[in-house]
């Protein structure tokens, strides 16, 4: 039960991430026809790519959550990190078209109007996507959602590129260099194509079966450690990796060789169970070997 309610608030979360995408893209795209300024129509471009990956987001939220079937055993987790991806790509298309539209307005300057209403209604949404991004960002790092952490960094840059394109504005408006207008653009694609950048680095390093983050390594450090002081044995090979939010732990314990196969199962489910209390869901697999034997593989990963 406590899985389905989860899943569901991660699915609210992403609701709130497209509700807030169409608002700042009319209230973005607003100030731009008002005021004629390519500086505003390239924070509005990249609110439209905010909606389009908030609902790429939501379907690989849901892809997720499915549970494991014959042809992916091991469930859906990395469709979050395909989401991540398509989101990493929209940002270089969306960051290409502002950087084309500004070196077009340089060639063929044109003033800039109603600079107020465009500097009123741009603070607007920046303010909407700060409280946003930072809800997403902390929700992802609580339940471990890439679709949440990446939508959330996603709407922290626009943020950041708002205040940068409002800065630019205001002393347009104050001292009527309207060429400083595309120049702001043109700062503002280059900026968003570093972010997409960063967000496909860290996409593909999930997807090739990163390990768990080393502070949650630690924390199962300790409870091995605990049973190699209590119990007769010890574990030679430990690796873990993440699939969205799976977490999978692979161990090779090693027994004395005069015990029982009931005695080494009883001591396996004792090290699963106390693993799934540390991480609720996580999966264990335990390869048990009696002390001695020669390894296929000696490796200490963690």
């Amino acid at each position: 039960m406590a899985r389905v309610s989860e899943q569901k608030l991660l699915e609210r979360f992403m609701m709130l991430s497209i509700a807030a995408a169409i608002t700042t893209m009319f209230l973005k795209g607003l100030a731009a026809w008002l005021t004629g300024s390519v500086g505003f129509l390239s924070d509005a471009l990249e609110s439209s790519v905010n909606l389009v990956a908030a609902i790429a987001g939501l379907f690989a939220l849901k892809v997720s959550a499915k549970p494991a079937d014959k042809e992916h055993q091991f469930g859906h987790g990395k469709a979050e990190y395909l989401s991540a991806l398509a989101e990493g790509a929209m940002i270089f298309v969306a960051a290409g078209a502002i950087i084309y539209t500004a070196i077009e307005r340089l060639i063929v300057p044109q003033p800039v109007e109603e600079a107020g209403w465009g500097l009123t209604l741009s603070t607007l949404s920046s303010v909407i996507n700060l409280a946003v991004g930072v809800m997403l960002i902390r929700a992802g790092k609580h339940y471990r959602s890439a679709t949440l952490q990446a939508d959330g960094q996603h709407l922290m840059t626009d943020v950041w590129t708002s205040v940068g394109v409002l800065v630019g504005m205001a002393a347009v408006y104050l001292t009527g260099w309207w060429w400083m207008d595309p120049v702001i653009a043109l700062v503002v694609g280059v900026n968003i194509l570093w972010a997409g950048y960063n967000l496909l680095k860290n996409s593909v390093s999930s997807l090739l079966s990163e390990a768990l983050p080393e502070a949650e390594i630690e924390k199962i450090q300790q409870r091995l450690d605990a049973f190699e002081e209590k119990q007769e044995v010890s574990f030679t090979e430990r690796r873990t990796v993440a699939f969205g939010r799976q977490r999978m732990v692979y161990l090779t314990m090693e027994v004395p060789a005069q015990w029982t196969v009931q005695r080494s199962h009883d001591v396996a489910d004792e090290v699963e169970a106390t693993l799934d209390e540390l991480y609720p869901g996580c999966e264990v697999f335990i390869h048990v070997e009696p002390a001695g034997a020669p390894h296929r593989r000696a490796s200490h990963l963690f």
